[in-house]
């Protein structure tokens, strides 16, 4: 029987630069565990054998691939933020948008009066929407 579900990133190189970034955006967020690969190892030395790290208690998982794909991080799958206001949305919707694309501005879309959907500069998709407001 499991006994838990873990979101899993997988990089190519910038997995402890990401990390970093993600848990510098949230008060409540940290770096848990960090193993990188040692000389003579499958992966780079140096680069993130296997982190964990949390955002608003929900833990995450990421490594650097020492494997390169044919394929990344999709917004068929993104991160779902609550925020509490609009100054703290509007914060991380411009944070996470530096050096990645607007997926879909701040503003009005019926299901909820201020959202927007966002990827970041690593590819990762977030949703950001203000809390309180459901779909």
């Amino acid at each position: 029987m499991a006994t838990s579900v873990t979101p899993h990133l997988m990089f190519e190189g910038d997995a402890e630069e990401a990390m970093n970034f993600y848990t510098s955006l949230f008060d409540s967020a940290g770096i848990i565990q960090l193993e990188r690969y040692s000389a003579g190892e499958q992966g780079r030395q140096g680069a993130v054998k296997r982190a964990q790290f949390s955002l608003c208690g929900q833990l995450f998982d990421c490594i650097d691939s020492p494997v390169k794909h044919n394929f990344g991080f999709t917004p068929s799958v993104s991160l779902f933020v609550e925020c509490d206001n609009a100054d703290e949305q509007q914060k991380l919707f411009d944070t996470l948008s530096e050096e990645g694309k607007i997926l879909m501005p701040l503003d009005y879309y019926g299901f909820s009066p201020r959202f927007g959907w966002v990827e970041d500069r690593f590819g990762l998709s977030w949703q950001l929407n203000l809390a309180g407001e459901s779909f």
